[in-house]
């Protein structure tokens, strides 16, 4: 089928990706990685680490940098972050943009810094793209192209982003799968990367990254069985709706207005439908429990492509769960301490 984008930039056939292979880490001190599913319990097991092992805990969220943003975003307490230190969190201001390399570059100098004062690093969280940028780097990709950017743009308001990220499908079935047809901004800037390098975006992921040097990894991912990780989920967006998530998504709008990167993120993507009429509040509820179940499954398939995962079967919060883990954190521990 033509396509005028295809047609400006041809790419050719698509390309057949070989599998990424696993990354070998320096030796030195462990870096303790809570990865898995959003509601799987990622901070309560961060914090069982952090109270055994005298941790500090490095966030691996992309909305929860955010300022302000704070029912929607399942941020650690208060009280979680005056017991352990937590790291970016409440950083960045809501109409600043991170990247996956912003995020790394921050996120290495923070687990340095954690490692020099003898604490233990546990980067915590769910965004895995920016977790792939911190352990394995990303790759130097070409520059952006202002021009394709319009015309790309200029497509989703024609034609919508599912339309967009058919043509990602075409360029980088691999990248499409991993990034959603409404985060735009990523969907264009991997076809950008795609036509303008002439290879699938997957396929530079693999070449010419600078992987974290200096730490051994210590990889935890939680498993919850499905259906009990679908019904936490559930009560979870049930309770950031009871809690205000609304108000707070129209304070936010009249704040910042809909420029506001987070506010196009899960809950409040939602609560902005009610606010505009596109949704009572009980749908809207319904379409935030639906769109974090499917982020979920996307969050799965990402981490299971990841190297060297112990996976844990169970919550973080599950006490059974926290020992295995401190039990795999103190073998680790006792490894690094004896080289």
């Amino acid at each position: 089928m033509f396509d005028p984008v295809l047609a400006i930039h041809p790419l050719g056939r698509a390309l057949s990706l070989p599998k990424t292979e696993s990354t070998a880490f320096d030796r030195g001190p462990l870096l303790v990685v809570v990865l898995g599913p959003t509601a799987s319990g990622k901070t309560a097991l961060a914090m069982a680490l952090a109270r055994r092992f005298g941790g500090e805990i490095v966030n691996c969220d992309s909305v929860a940098m955010y300022r302000e943003f704070e029912i929607g975003t399942a941020k650690p307490t208060r009280d979680e972050c005056a017991e352990v230190p937590h790291h970016l969190v409440d950083c960045v201001d809501p109409l600043s943009d991170v990247s996956a390399g912003g995020y790394a570059r921050q996120a290495r100098q923070v687990v340095r810094e954690i490692a020099e004062r003898k604490h233990l690093p546990i980067v915590s969280g769910g965004t895995g793209l920016y977790l792939r940028a911190l352990l394995e780097g990303l790759f130097a990709g070409p520059q952006r192209s202002d021009a394709l950017r319009g015309r790309l743009r200029q497509r989703v308001e024609e034609r919508g982003a599912d339309s967009l990220h058919r043509v990602l499908r075409r360029l980088d079935s691999s990248a499409a799968e991993r990034i959603h047809a409404n985060d735009v901004s990523k969907v264009i800037r991997a076809i950008e990367v795609c036509l303008a390098s002439r290879k699938p975006m997957t396929k530079l992921w693999q070449q010419g990254r600078e992987p974290l040097a200096g730490f051994r990894i210590l990889r935890l991912g939680l498993n919850p069985e499905r259906e009990a990780l679908y019904a936490r989920i559930n009560e979870r967006a049930a309770k950031m709706f009871d809690e205000g998530l609304i108000a707070e998504t129209e304070t936010l709008l009249a704040k910042y207005g809909a420029h506001a990167r987070p506010l196009a993120s899960l809950g409040y993507k939602q609560a902005g439908q009610s606010l505009r009429g596109e949704l009572d509040r009980e749908p809207a509820l319904r379409a935030a429990q639906q769109a974090h179940r499917n982020y979920a499954k996307r969050q799965i398939t990402w981490f299971r492509r990841e190297p060297d995962v112990h996976w844990l079967a169970g919550f973080g919060d599950d006490p059974a769960v926290q020992a295995a883990a401190i039990a795999e954190t103190s073998s680790q521990l006792t490894a690094v301490s004896s080289q």
